[in-house]
């Protein structure tokens, strides 16, 4: 029997937890339906201090006080505070790095990924989390290798995932692992998975920072956001602030995370996934309203920002207006 430990650390989301326990709860129940015993043994660890009341039905430990597990699960964070969160689980970061030094598997989830991150069992190795705080993620450890539009990450027995449903294909994944391939194809059609997604990149909304204290920079920023739709270069967006472009574009970078290019890409590209998600417009009028004048650039563009060519996302996302008989 494989000994799976779920981390309640404070502020643990909890439907993230709720989502462990019934995806594993459900893999023991196929061995149990086939005469065999439950292949893992779920246990609810816990740092001092806290003793969550929210689950029952498999034993609880305090962190130190806990067996040795196979595997440990973080869940996401209920809390967009991650240096607060962070801070209030400080006593996990030791034990973390104590039982992967044992031989333990670690796996986050979602924003539980700035936990394992903090822990420094993460530096130099890739990992993912949810697709909106990979900019947060990558400033606050620049050591590692972010591959944010993963679903998930293995290695070396550490493994991460990406945020809300892509949980599950981090947990199918951990299932086939130990359980094989015919038990994890079971428990996707129980719960409804896809298994074929590959990256999350196309459920990203880009969320600039907008709250830093460069004046410049909020400048620059509120000029992209007011002309992207016009077909003029970065150049001319810079022209009239008094700044050299070196220094500015340095300067936007520390503030925004991203150059003043990649910044007006960004926001047109968000733009034209509003309109192909709203509009029936085509794809030529997508483009020339959104700022771009070569097809072939903004396909292109498109595709590396999202995943997906901007047909393949209409195709996605628009909601097509349904027709409901007067006796519905």
């Amino acid at each position: 029997m494989v000994q799976l430990g779920i981390l309640l650390t404070r502020h643990h989301r909890l439907l993230s937890v709720a989502a462990m326990l019934d995806v594993f709860e459900t893999t023991n129940r196929y061995y149990e339906a086939e005469g065999e015993a439950p292949f893992f043994r779920i246990s609810l660890l816990h740092p001092s201090g806290s003793r969550p009341t929210a689950y029952s039905g498999h034993d609880m430990y305090l962190l130190q006080e806990a067996p040795r597990q196979q595997i440990v699960l973080i869940p996401a964070f209920g809390t967009s505070d991650m240096a607060q969160a962070i801070s209030d689980n400080g006593e996990c970061l030791a034990w973390l790095q104590e039982q992967h030094g044992q031989g333990t598997e670690i796996a986050s989830f979602c924003t539980g990924a700035f936990l394992l991150a903090a822990s420094g069992l993460l530096d130099n190795k890739p990992a993912t989390t949810h697709i909106h705080a990979s900019t947060a993620f990558a400033r606050t450890f620049p050591k590692v290798i972010l591959k944010a539009n993963e679903i998930a990450t293995f290695y070396k027995g550490i493994y991460t995932g990406g945020g809300a449903t892509n949980s599950f294909h981090l947990m199918l994944r951990v299932v086939e692992k130990y359980c094989g391939y015919p038990i994890t194809l079971r428990v996707a059609k129980y719960f409804a998975i896809d298994m074929d997604r590959e990256q999350q990149t196309y459920f990203g909304t880009f969320q600039p920072v907008q709250h830093h204290n460069d004046e410049l920079v909020s400048t620059l920023q509120k000029r992209i956001e007011s002309r992207f739709n016009e077909t003029c270069t970065i150049e001319e967006l810079l022209s009239e602030i008094p700044a050299s472009r070196r220094n500015l574009a340095r300067r936007f970078k520390a503030a925004t995370g991203f150059t003043p290019i990649e910044y007006l890409q960004r926001t047109r590209i968000e733009a034209a996934k509003g309109l192909l998600e709203q509009t029936d417009r085509s794809i030529l009028e997508v483009m020339l309203e959104t700022g771009y004048n070569d097809l072939k650039t903004f396909r292109q563009l498109f595709r590396k920002t999202t995943g997906m060519t901007p047909t393949a996302y209409r195709d996605k996302f628009y909601r097509r207006k349904v027709v409901y008989s007067a006796a519905e």
